[in-house]
């Protein structure tokens, strides 16, 4: 069994764990910290390490970052600590944890494992995963390969940011119902499908395993929408994909 370790870093929650690679899966019970608040460098460098030191791990490590990764480097920071922007993440996470060590956007790392284990499982043509959190985190493959950094969150809806209206973290914010949520997501969809005409949108974040509470209310479309079949674990599974790739 091969195991590399992944760490996804979220804007409310840092979990990691050991991911059996061949299977796609985790390969040890996840261990989970609270996002420290203000999400600054430093203090989530420290979350970090509590976490990949939890399970005592020596080798790569694939970490996942809420917000546009080029490099190794992050360029934007929506829902974590403006210091991050222009950072060397890869470089800082090296150093920190004294391991190799890989950065990728989380929807991105999400996507990988969705397309490699998951619900898009060798499916061609145009796939977007949706991941609804904190904030709503896209990854978009054409014909199985990625294009990066799509943050498709930003999209403008009701002249505002697609995620400040149509976030998990938003539903709970307002306490919406189910139905009414439903109908803001449905909406975001549409936006998504005329711009980029997906033929299979997979929604993932912590809420897909909740589905069978949303997706039956959302409109038919050209699209197909079904739920990620890792839930929350697909980012922990693509960070770990990621670093073994660059070895």
């Amino acid at each position: 069994m091969t195991t590399v370790f992944g760490v996804d870093i979220g804007g409310s929650g840092i979990k990691g764990a050991p991911v059996d690679l061949e299977r796609g899966a985790l390969a040890q019970e996840r261990h989970k910290v609270l996002t420290p608040h203000p999400a600054s460098p430093e203090s989530v460098v420290a979350a970090v390490q509590e976490v990949v030191r939890h399970f005592d791990h020596q080798g790569p490590v694939g970490l996942t970052f809420p917000g546009v990764v080029v490099d190794g480097h992050t360029r934007t920071a929506a829902n974590v600590d403006k210091g991050w922007i222009g950072m060397d993440a890869a470089g800082l996470f090296q150093d920190a944890l004294g391991l190799p060590a890989t950065v990728l956007n989380d929807a991105d790392a999400a996507g990988l494992a969705e397309l490699t284990h998951g619900a898009g499982q060798a499916h061609g043509g145009v796939v977007m995963v949706l991941t609804f959190g904190t904030g709503i985190g896209s990854a978009l493959f054409v014909d199985g390969t990625l294009v990066p950094n799509t943050e498709l969150g930003h999209l403008e809806l009701r002249g505002k940011d697609a995620e400040h209206r149509a976030s998990s973290a938003v539903r709970e914010r307002h306490d919406l119902s189910w139905s009414a949520w439903a109908e803001r997501v449905d909406e975001y969809l549409g936006l998504v499908e005329r711009l980029f005409s997906p033929q299979l949108i997979i929604i993932g974040g912590g809420v897909s395993r909740k589905h069978e509470k949303f997706l039956p209310l959302l409109t038919e479309r050209g699209a197909e929408v079904v739920p990620a079949r890792l839930r929350n674990d697909a980012g922990i599974v693509g960070a770990a994909m990621a670093a073994a790739k660059a070895g």
